[in-house]
């Protein structure tokens, strides 16, 4: 018997078992052999990358023939709404004056001028807004019917329009062409034969516009219309700092002395790196602009003189987009004082426009005319708005002394050199007037349809200010609403 016979089935050792796998095991075997698949992965052939690369080519193709095509039915639709508008403009009436319109003529000094011994009547227009994009189409013919219907009607000697003549901004209007816009307004003008000019705002060219202001300049030099007066400064200024199109008008009369002169201005778009305007850094007028005007003053002055040794200085008013700091420091006040008395600033706006001859007196430094601020009241760059997007501080035109900021150096030279009033736009819901220190602030009504989301649907504000100027050089001015003033009862 051998030794292994003598073993007890307790004794005999077992048979070798298959090691069984734990599940998570086999899973974790079976991922890591499938890595192993797929480093071992054959790489695409040559054939297969060619295929791969055509594929990647007809897809591109197929998505830039898509934008490309997109392009160019916007471009389509946009060359037909331009079409319509020009159409338009073309079909107004020419404003019948019936033998009493002034004809202007250039002066010695190569300024405009209108010679009368009546009233002179301007009219401020401001904020048009054309977009002359396929977006903009509707919006665009009502402010093109509100600005011919009030023309029609006042028969202004001269129209005077405080930019944003165009508002080329692609989400709301649906284009970057703001020369459209341009073309769009001064054939229109030029049909209704009435004279005017403007000045720059800050939306006739933006920064990603397709033409610039000096582009601008260049199409009115260039097609040389008839009721056109606008005027571009010469070459040699430093433009970036001069701007472009300050310009001064001349009222004379038959004596051949100045009354009145009418001074636009350029004020600039944005500042201080805010080049698309995205910080509410608004510009102001510069102290090249206030020397030239100072010196167009003093050359006026100088040539009445000359014809009458004892007449008085020069009076006149000054036409720009953006306001001065003086408009929120005036606003500021008025609004302060309503606060102190108890006062709705609605019950004082109401009280002013029944006497309009009483002036309401805040101070004595200040006199409320008449209108509303329709803004909204924040803050911007640390500053409280009141509801008055003036340019952002500057202690080069804005001295500050002890901390307080003093009356800009364009105001001061104006009140030193007859400056009378000043009109400008820019605060659409704005169209208060105060006379502060004797200087007559005004915004004018706003014809935008466009610009502030909703504003197509409100009415109060829309309109234009008619500025009646004295043969003595004295003026008057007053709001008029298209709607009530004018009986439009037009829907929107």
């Amino acid at each position: 018997m051998s030794e292994q016979d003598n073993l007890t089935p307790e004794t005999q050792p077992e048979e070798p078992q298959e090691q069984e796998v734990a599940p998570q095991e086999e899973a974790l075997e079976e991922e890591q052999q499938g890595k192993g698949k797929r480093k071992k992965k054959e790489k695409p052939t040559k054939e297969q990358r060619r295929k791969r690369t055509i594929r990647g080519l007809v897809i591109t193709a197929i998505v830039v023939s898509c934008i490309i095509v997109l392009f160019g039915i916007l471009a389509i639709v946009n060359v037909t709404g331009v079409s319509a508008l020009t159409k338009q403009a073309q079909a107004f009436a020419q404003v019948d004056y019936a033998g009493a319109q002034l004809t202007p003529d250039r002066d010695a000094d190569g300024l405009w001028y209108f010679e009368t011994d009546r009233e002179f009547k301007v009219m401020q227009l401001t904020d048009v807004h054309i977009g002359a994009g396929f977006a903009s189409q509707k919006k665009d013919a009502w402010a093109m019917n509100a600005v011919a219907t009030m023309i029609t009607q006042e028969k202004p000697d001269l129209v005077i329009v405080t930019g944003d003549i165009a508002y080329p901004v692609p989400f709301q209007a649906g284009t970057f062409n703001n020369l459209n816009a341009t073309k769009i307004f001064a054939n229109m003008m030029e049909k209704l034969g009435v004279y005017w000019t403007f000045g720059f705002g800050n939306h006739d060219t933006e920064a990603y516009s397709m033409y610039t202001r000096e582009d601008i300049c260049d199409y009115y030099a260039e097609s040389r219309f008839k009721y056109c007066l606008f005027q571009a400064n010469g070459a040699n200024e430093n433009r970036e700092d001069f701007g472009f199109g300050n310009h001064m008008i001349k009222i004379k009369n038959t004596q051949g002395l100045t009354t009145q002169v009418l001074s636009i201005f350029d004020s600039h778009s944005y500042t201080d790196g805010d080049a698309f305007g995205a910080l509410w850094k608004y510009d102001n007028i510069h102290q090249s602009q206030i020397d030239w005007y100072k010196e167009g003053i003093a050359d006026i002055n100088a040539a009445n003189k000359a014809i009458d040794p004892i007449c008085e200085p020069v009076k006149n008013l000054a036409f720009f987009h953006i306001p001065l700091r003086e408009y929120r420091k005036s606003w500021a006040a008025v609004r302060t004082w309503c606060e102190n008395n108890k006062s709705d600033i609605n019950w004082l706006s109401d009280y002013a426009n029944a006497y309009p001859e009483n002036p309401v007196a805040i101070n004595e430094d200040l006199k409320f005319v008449y209108g509303v601020m329709g803004e909204s009241d924040k803050s911007k760059n640390g500053e409280r708005t009141w509801g008055v997007y003036c340019g952002v501080p500057d202690a080069t035109l804005y001295p500050v002394v002890d901390g307080v900021e003093q009356d800009g150096v364009f105001f001061t030279t104006g009140l030193a050199n007859g400056m009378q009033g000043i009109f400008c736009g820019h605060d659409h819901y704005n169209n208060f007037s105060i006379e502060y220190k004797g200087m007559r602030l005004t915004y004018g009504m706003s014809i935008d349809y466009l610009a502030y989301p909703g504003i197509w649907k409100e009415k109060v504000q829309r309109g234009c200010t008619v500025i009646t100027v004295n043969p003595d050089g004295s003026f008057n001015n007053e709001p008029k609403n298209y709607y009530e003033d004018y009986t439009v009862t037009q829907k929107h």
